[in-house]
């Protein structure tokens, strides 16, 4: 399946937490905390967004921003412009 967002939209493939912590305790699926960050796989058709934005870029985005996609196996984000905090560089 391939997805091509419209508009002020942005398709974020999500970027998933690290089950340990440094001193290798494995944290549970339960205690995790949603991921907030991901790497750009499509922008939308809207030209300014498509200056500021480009694929490949990681990008931080609020905790419960979204829709979420499985696509190919993977945990993917259809975001709006509004939704996405930061770049990260």
């Amino acid at each position: 399946m391939k997805i091509k967002p419209l508009d002020d939209r942005v398709l974020i493939e999500i970027i998933p937490e690290e089950n340990k912590t440094k001193s290798g305790i494995i944290i549970p699926d339960t205690a995790k905390e949603k991921p907030k960050v991901g790497t750009v796989v499509a922008v939308g058709t809207d030209e300014e967004l498509q200056e500021l934005i480009k694929k490949g870029m990681k990008v931080l985005f609020g905790k419960y921003a979204g829709e979420e996609i499985q696509m190919e196996g993977k945990d993917h984000l259809l975001l709006q412009r509004s939704d996405i905090l930061g770049i990260v560089e």
